[in-house]
């Protein structure tokens, strides 16, 4: 099943170097930032409040890939989309940035689902039923 979350940013000074074009490392703020907002979209919670609601430990990233087709620059307006889709205990997300219906950037994430064992330490988990009831 896949799932898609849309969002508008603007791009902010402070995401940018001196010549005004995003630095790059912000495109995976904004990537991390969307995950959160497509689960907020589906589930209805905050990422905050999963931790309490869910069996939830957080997401860790295990890859990711890019291509910076176009640059953004400050005070662009672009639009996010991210499309997620679910294994047994991990999901891939794609991301892709456009501006003005050209596409800037295109990534790749795949992150797991976690827990915490008896020890604290985080362990992959089954993602839940009731959360991808909601993505359906």
């Amino acid at each position: 099943m896949a799932y898609t979350n849309t969002r508008t940013i603007r791009i902010a000074w402070g995401d940018c170097d001196p010549a005004g074009i995003i630095f790059y490392p912000n495109y995976f703020r904004i990537f991390d930032h969307s995950i959160e907002m497509l689960f907020e979209s589906a589930l209805g919670i905050t990422k905050y409040e999963m931790f309490d609601k869910l069996e939830f430990a957080g997401w860790p990233l295990l890859k990711t890939r890019s291509r910076f087709l176009k640059p953004t620059r400050f005070g662009d307006d672009c639009l996010v989309a991210s499309t997620i889709t679910f294994g047994r205990t991990s999901f891939e997300v794609n991301h892709t940035i456009t501006l003005k219906g050209e596409t800037c950037v295109e990534a790749n994430e795949k992150r797991v689902w976690t827990v915490r064992d008896a020890g604290g330490q985080l362990k992959s988990h089954p993602i839940p039923d009731a959360v991808l009831a909601r993505f359906a």
